[in-house]
């Protein structure tokens, strides 16, 4: 799933490209993307872009007196930028391709979505605080006014496990499964400690590795195209998605949690003490 560094990025791509060009053609090629319905599509034809801004995950395309076009890529989906985009229409039900938007140059982007599970979506409005995901976004980590009491005060009454309270995107805006391994293992702090129970050096701890981890990803991302983003961010990962290989930090084998539909990274020397976390459908930590 794109996170805060990947979004921020798309956004700085967008910024270049789109700023200053008119949308001539929304094609809805999958109609469950499309979870609004007035204003319509069509509403965005014939306007320039005039900005584009980030809201956690979700990107905001603004167009000149008019409305809102926003996204959310979701687990599997993608933004595909095309100096000439493909003519004639596309055709439902053949691939991936859930929305495309074209310019007035001939250039413009696909939005794509790998599998079965249609969670890619795509709104419509005139305000977008009128999406909900929008809406009941947490402060951005990155803002200038994220500083660590900031960070303290949003987990002082968090009884939920620090992995948990880091995806929360109504707690937090932006960092997903990858990036709260990867914040984690630079806190030195095991997934299932309780956020609430952080002393002041922790949390300290906690809100430097925050703060690095994604200033350090959104420095990798800049200027990468759009297409070669997912690599860069795979690269750049220290413990998520390389169970079985070394730690970069301290030679132990990264090890895994496995849930229902996702899992987490971990090195057990650098953040549990040296233990082990066993499987959570299981037990919590082996004694």
């Amino acid at each position: 799933m794109p996170e805060l560094p990947e979004v921020e990025a798309l956004k700085d791509f967008l910024t270049e490209h789109l700023v200053g060009h008119e949308i001539v053609r929304v094609l809805p090629v999958a109609i469950s993307v499309l979870k609004t319905y007035d204003p319509p599509l069509a509403a965005l034809e014939g306007r320039e872009v005039t900005a584009v801004h980030r809201h956690g995950k979700f990107l905001d395309l603004v167009t000149d007196g008019g409305p809102h076009f926003v996204t959310h890529l979701a687990r599997a989906g993608w933004l595909h930028w095309k100096d000439e985009l493909p003519s004639g229409m596309p055709r439902p039900g053949k691939g991936p391709l859930a929305l495309r938007v074209a310019l007035e140059t001939g250039a413009g982007f696909d939005l794509t979505e790998a599998g079965t599970q249609k969670r890619l979506a795509v709104y419509v409005v005139q305000d977008p605080q009128e999406v909900p995901g929008v809406a009941r976004l947490g402060p951005d980590p990155l803002a200038d006014d994220f500083d660590e009491a900031r960070l303290a005060g949003l987990l002082a009454n968090e009884r939920r496990q620090l992995k948990g309270a880091l995806r929360d995107q109504s707690l937090i805006a932006g960092v997903g499964n990858a990036y709260s391994d990867e914040i984690l293992h630079a806190a030195k702090m095991s997934p299932f400690k309780l956020a609430a129970s952080l002393t002041p050096e922790e949390t300290t701890r906690l809100y430097a590795a925050l703060r690095d981890t994604l200033t350090e990803a959104v420095e990798r991302s800049h200027g990468v195209a759009a297409g070669r983003l997912k690599a860069e961010k795979k690269s750049g990962l220290r413990v998520h998605g390389r169970t079985g290989e070394p730690c970069q930090v301290c030679g132990d084998t990264i090890r895994e949690v496995s849930f229902s539909d996702s899992s987490l990274q971990y090195c057990p020397t650098c953040q549990t003490g040296g233990k082990p976390l066993a499987d959570r459908r299981m037990s919590r930590l082996l004694k």
